[in-house]
């Protein structure tokens, strides 16, 4: 950690291991340091001192598996792409649909991996936070009614980058909302010019590396169907470029009405470090849809949240609360404070407009899927 008074006239004395008494989130090399940054840094002590209590409850987490196990399985290797299977034997991922339906308080990643028969110690949860993150988002959202009405979803989904590697994690969607035609709306400046427009289909979710499991099976597809006596469908779009500047030609030429969003979602958005969300933001403003962004931290959270205030003038109605929506592995490795390690989602409210912001926390891509995946991000 560095010294939290670095660059205030005078050289760092040494190593940062003078940490605040009363907050403990930041550190200094000296004294000195210390008393000149306090100016500044008394104005979120008492804040950062709040967000350190959390650690505890945010360390809460159920997996068994540690880096050594998941390196078995291709953690943080660089392969070649191979297809768009699950590098795990059956039972250690969800290839194949779910053996009961779905239960309606599914909330923590324990409720799932009980629900999908997953081990504790299968890495999994590396990749399908983010499916999972839709699917909670959609409950935030209360959007559960309009699926009940039309058997459909539309997503806009802002900002990919690591998704676009993974895309087939999302085919765990078709399990958490059967019985419904799922579309999502990939848009953002990192999908290659190439790529615009580019549509893919999800059949089925990712298959493991078992020859003879019933995944590879088309009797699979069918008795989906069967169960939930609808026909589940899965789409991915993607659109390249930044959302404000593209979606008013995305709605005028290429969405008919019933596919405009029933939710936006932008995970790990930074909106506090990138200028270039306020026009975003200020479009879902003139929408009127639900939106929910997610950000690295608490601190970003309240960070963003300052900027949305600051750029819409829309204040927050609600305190910050506590959502069982997580991914904190490698956390010691990919995060500077303590307070990041948070596995928690925070949701904060406007007053005024269907605005909603959650975070979710920054983790370690592993090779965990057949997709050639390169990521290692912290």
């Amino acid at each position: 950690m560095d010294c939290a008074g670095k660059g205030r006239g005078t050289r760092c004395m040494g190593s940062a291991r003078r940490r605040c008494g009363r907050c403990g989130a930041v550190a200094y090399c000296s004294v000195s340091h210390q008393m000149s940054h306090w100016n500044e840094h008394k104005e979120e002590c008492e804040r950062l001192e709040k967000q350190m209590k959390q650690v505890g409850v945010l360390n809460d987490f159920p997996f068994t598996f540690s880096q050594e196990a998941t390196s078995q399985v291709g953690v943080g290797k660089a392969r070649e792409p191979k297809d768009d299977s699950w590098n795990l034997p059956s039972d250690l991922c969800p290839c194949h649909g779910p053996i009961s339906p779905i239960s309606e308080c599914l909330s923590s990643w324990l409720d799932y991996y009980e629900w999908r028969c997953i081990p504790l110690h299968s890495p999994v949860a590396l990749l399908l936070h983010w499916p999972l993150t839709i699917y909670h988002a959609a409950q935030i959202a209360c959007v559960r009614n309009l699926i009940v009405e039309t058997h459909k979803l539309c997503i806009h989904y802002l900002g990919p980058e690591k998704e676009l590697l993974q895309l087939a994690a999302f085919g765990e969607l078709l399990a958490l909302f059967p019985g419904v035609q799922v579309h999502i709306e990939f848009i953002g400046p990192a999908i290659p010019q190439h790529r615009d427009g580019e549509k893919i289909v999800l059949c089925s979710c990712a298959h493991c590396m078992d020859a003879d499991c019933i995944c590879k099976s088309s009797s699979e597809n069918l008795s989906r169907v069967a169960t939930t006596g609808k026909s589940t469908s899965m789409t991915i779009q993607l659109r390249s470029g930044f959302y404000h500047d593209h979606y008013r030609d995305l709605a005028e030429v290429f969405f008919p009405p019933d596919l405009f969003p029933h939710l936006v979602i932008a995970p790990n958005a930074g909106v506090a470090a990138y200028p270039s969300w306020l026009p975003t933001i200020e479009l879902i403003k003139k929408m009127n849809v639900t939106a929910i962004f997610s950000d690295y931290c608490e601190e970003a959270c309240h960070l963003a949240a300052c900027c949305i205030k600051s750029g819409t003038g829309c204040s927050l109605s609600l305190p910050q609360s506590l959502l069982k929506v997580r991914n904190d592995i490698f956390r010691a490795e990919c995060l500077v404070m303590e307070i990041m390690l948070g596995p928690f989602a925070h949701l904060l409210l406007p007053q005024d407009w269907n605005f909603r912001l959650f975070q979710i926390v920054p983790l370690r891509i592993a090779k965990v899927m057949g997709l050639g995946s390169k990521l290692v991000i912290c």
